[in-house]
């Protein structure tokens, strides 16, 4: 089976180096399968689940906030703005923010900051699903 290198990387820290037959991300324009000797790309990613699978079948998701997604023939990188093992997400406090961001939301005070309140709940949501795509594959 062919493969590619793959690097997803932050500002903080390297989350995953190696060879592997797919990557699965959400572009902006929708999901992407990335295989091996795919066309040149250059996407921004939403917030959510990158689904990195090596050439024996084994699968590790990672959760991105955003980035870029960079595709060449034999490598694809991912620059996340965060990123974290899906793993290491708690969900007990992605849901505590979670219900925060929608506290926020529906206070009707003139000082709420709308903008960050909708793009704290979006990325909760987005956590809780890499939580749940983790968890269907643990």
């Amino acid at each position: 089976m062919s493969t590619m290198k793959c690097s997803v990387v932050s500002m903080n820290d390297t989350l995953f180096e190696g060879e592997v037959s797919m990557l699965t991300a959400t572009g902006i324009t929708g999901e992407l399968g990335i295989l091996p000797r795919h066309i040149p790309l250059v996407t921004l990613l939403k917030p959510g689940p990158l689904k990195i699978t090596m050439d024996n079948g084994d699968e590790t998701i990672v959760y991105v906030s955003g980035g870029i997604l960079e595709v060449q023939p034999h490598q694809v990188i991912v620059l996340a703005d965060s990123a974290q093992r899906a793993a290491d997400l708690d969900a007990k406090q992605v849901e505590l923010a979670k219900q925060e961001a929608e506290n926020l939301l529906t206070d009707q005070r003139s000082d709420i900051d709308t903008a960050a309140a909708m793009t704290a709940l979006a990325e909760s949501v987005a956590q809780l699903q890499t939580i749940r795509k983790y968890k269907n594959k643990a």
